[in-house]
């Protein structure tokens, strides 16, 4: 019968001190998570200035045709319309 109260009492003990670590860890988690969200709004506050254009990624076929020299320009005929 002791025994049975030991393993009882060794395994409400264990439960315990899993129960307060988890807690803590997801705690910490929680607050990393939650601190990586608002950097990453305030980058997105920074980067977003009206009237300007950022571009993530340029294809290589265009990074080589803009290295080329440009000797003039194509003439884009265009017609302006009132409303």
């Amino acid at each position: 019968m002791k025994y049975i109260i030991l393993i009882l009492c060794i395994g409400w003990l264990f439960g315990q001190l899993v129960r307060y670590f988890l807690r803590s860890k997801l705690g910490q988690f929680a607050q990393q998570v939650k601190a990586a969200a608002r950097e990453e709004e305030r980058a997105q506050r920074r980067s977003k200035d009206e009237g300007e254009i950022h571009v993530d990624y340029v294809p290589k076929h265009y990074q080589e045709r803009s290295n080329k020299d440009i000797r003039g320009g194509e003439y884009v005929d265009y017609e302006e319309v009132k409303d």
